[in-house]
């Protein structure tokens, strides 16, 4: 089923004529108690698809707020086991929501490419971005998911000529994800009027929806960029809001689906002329 409900999520957004927001959270952080609070209340904040990071000690894509999201969740023992059991405890109470597992190489080898893929897909895996895997390497990996339904999806950038996007969107299904600015997570900001047509270029490439991450933070950002792409990804800001919870000993949970449902109402009325409220 992990294909289909991606494609089935993004077909139903087209047909609403709006973009899907798509949370990036943390597994474990700041512990996996509340992780797991916040991704079961994502779907009613506003989420479409979901992203979940599993915890890895050299995130070499992120910025300070997610490498700091990173070492509050192994500090706790969060593992990649414990990541998909997550998942698997969230899919207890959700069929239909997508979610993308995002991270790093190392532990997918040291699990081995066919367990990870077959274990994924029973956990509640979609889809999976692998950050450090170039389209050369990925043969082995990218065979392994499609034999278990399971999305590889893969990261395109500024820099990535025509040449090299025929490359990265070969065996890509799901979605592309776009990093919309040079550099790692949470340090620029994007703009929509630079994106739109890097973004046109890479769905007609791919014939896929395209997401874009890195840089949105805001409301406004999020909306202005959902008016030019498929799907709009915010992490840094959210994994910030654990940061300022734990703290201020406030609750996590709250504060961070707070900030989940103002980002999701404007994403939905971006395209619409309405003002979120």
């Amino acid at each position: 089923m992990s294909k289909s409900r991606i494609d089935a999520r993004f077909a139903a957004l087209k047909a609403e004529g709006r973009a899907a927001f798509i949370p990036y959270v943390m597994a474990g952080d700041p512990d996996q108690a509340t992780a797991l609070g916040i991704l079961k209340g994502l779907p009613a904040a506003g989420a479409d698809l979901i992203e979940v990071g599993f915890p890895f000690s050299d995130p070499m894509a992120e910025g300070p707020p997610i490498q700091r999201a990173a070492q509050r969740a192994i500090s706790k023992g969060m593992t990649l086991a414990k990541t998909l059991g997550t998942i698997a405890a969230f899919r207890e109470t959700d069929q239909t929501t997508p979610i993308i597992l995002m991270g790093y190489t190392n532990p997918l080898v040291t699990w081995g490419y066919e367990a990870f893929a077959h274990d994924a897909a029973e956990a509640g895996v979609d889809g999976l971005i692998v950050v450090d895997t170039p389209p050369e390497e990925a043969g082995v990996l990218a065979a392994a998911l499609d034999a278990a339904g399971v999305s590889l999806i893969r990261l395109t950038t500024p820099t990535s000529d025509d040449a090299r996007l025929k490359v990265i969107v070969r065996g890509t299904s799901g979605f592309v994800y776009y990093v919309s600015v040079a550099g790692v997570t949470g340090v620029k900001e994007a703009d929509a009027e630079t994106v739109a047509p890097h973004v046109e270029r890479v769905r007609k490439a791919s014939g896929l929806p395209v997401a874009v991450g890195f840089g949105i933070k805001t409301p406004e950002r999020a909306a202005a960029i959902a008016r030019v792409a498929d799907a709009v990804v915010v992490g840094s800001a959210l994994v910030d809001e654990v940061a300022v919870a734990v703290d201020m000993n406030e609750d996590v949970t709250a504060r961070v689906l707070s900030k989940v449902e103002a980002l999701a109402k404007a994403v939905r009325a971006a395209r619409t002329g309405q003002t979120a409220v």
